[in-house]
């Protein structure tokens, strides 16, 4: 079998890019592989980040990737589907997780679709934070592929509501295992500037607004001394409103900030500092988060919106806040500490593990496209 993976990878950076990079990888130990990604993907005035492309400080996997579309060029669109279909793939893998890309992806899938399974890894179809042209955008993609993964039951609800007749498998987020090992909690402390003792609370990953930290700034707030907070993200925008609210906090003093890229080299030091980590979403579909927390065991508390219950099994490897309000998420922290035994979420996050590998989600794949 010969499959084509179209997406996101080195040398751009982030969380898409590492989890194409893990799936390639399984997929290249059962079928022979050929990776193709963006000469251009967001322009530079549509990318609030910092930069798109990996850094020498990143410890990210390096693919060699064939470069042949642009998303603004349409030019592009049609020699992109040509130079995949030279390959003659028997599998064309694509991964979906904002209108944006609909045009340009849209238009290499119905190309291949001819000759090819299109097989879509669906993020999201529904976008968080939604314009008026997505919906549109979105269902003339999904009527070019062939079927779809998706990762939990939100969005296999969003998909069957704009595709009802849509082909699909569901299959968890497999758990991201090349961030290398946790270091001792009081070395990574010391390393980040924190309080030995105190019980710490970490956020982390990219900051928008329907991640909901300022619920987790305000709950915090509500916490008594023996807490510290430990804010690791890069900002979609700016990081001024939250600068604020955190200086008007009364344990102001305990909030720590990195907000900036984090590399993977330094994931290891944050996750390992940590007691848990905090989810407090206004809305979600999965988030390549949950799979971080897991690889080091870290219990997490997350409030009850898209699938993020699917994954954290409340009062088991995490706890579950009913409502993305900040007294509710408070009292999610409270009660987590509380339960006075962290090494229980930590057994049952091993147990978890064992179900949650690239291996099994790529033979998932394969043996749907060869069904379809």
């Amino acid at each position: 079998m010969k499959i084509a993976y179209l997406s996101t990878f080195y040398p751009y950076r982030g969380g898409i890019a590492q989890f194409n990079a893990s799936l390639l990888s399984a997929f290249g130990r059962q079928a022979e592989v050929r990776a193709y990604t963006f000469t251009r993907q967001y322009p530079k005035l549509l990318f609030p980040g910092k930069t798109q492309y990996v850094t020498p400080d990143d410890n990210a996997t390096p693919v060699d990737a064939v470069r042949v579309l642009d998303t603004i060029n349409p030019f592009s669109y049609h020699a992109a589907a040509q130079k995949i279909a030279a390959f003659a793939p028997d599998v064309l893998v694509m991964k979906y997780w904002v209108s944006f890309l609909a045009p340009s992806l849209g238009y290499v899938a119905g190309r291949l679709k001819k000759r090819a399974k299109v097989i879509t890894v669906l993020d999201n179809a529904i976008p968080h934070e939604q314009r008026f042209f997505d919906k549109a955008f979105t269902q003339y993609f999904l009527n070019r592929s062939s079927g779809f993964a998706v990762m939990s039951e939100a969005v296999k609800r969003d998909l069957l509501a704009l595709k009802p007749d849509a082909k699909f498998i569901y299959k968890p987020h497999p758990l991201y295992n090349h961030f290398g090992q946790a270091m001792p909690k009081a070395q990574a402390r010391a390393k980040l500037g924190l309080h030995p003792d105190k019980k710490t609370l970490l956020f982390f990953g990219l900051i928008r607004d329907y991640k909901g930290l300022d619920l987790l700034i305000e709950a915090f707030g509500m916490l008594p001394p023996e807490y510290q907070l430990l804010i690791a993200g890069e900002p979609y925008g700016s990081f001024e409103k939250y600068r604020a609210q955190i200086a008007a906090l009364p344990n102001a003093q305990d909030v720590h900030t990195e907000a900036r890229y984090i590399g993977d080299a330094e994931v290891p030091l944050f996750f390992s500092a940590a007691d848990a980590c905090v989810l407090p979403y206004r809305s979600a579909t999965q988030s390549g988060i949950t799979s971080i927390a897991y690889h080091f065991n870290l219990p997490m508390i997350a409030t009850d919106v898209g699938g993020l219950k699917e994954v954290i099994a409340d009062n088991e490897t995490g706890i579950i806040v009913t409502q993305p309000d900040a007294s509710g998420i408070a009292k999610g922290v409270a009660r987590f500490f509380e339960q006075g035994n962290i090494e229980k979420f930590t057994a049952s996050i091993g147990r978890l593990k064992r179900d949650l590998s690239w291996e099994s989600f790529a033979q998932a794949i394969v043996d749907f496209s060869q069904a379809l």
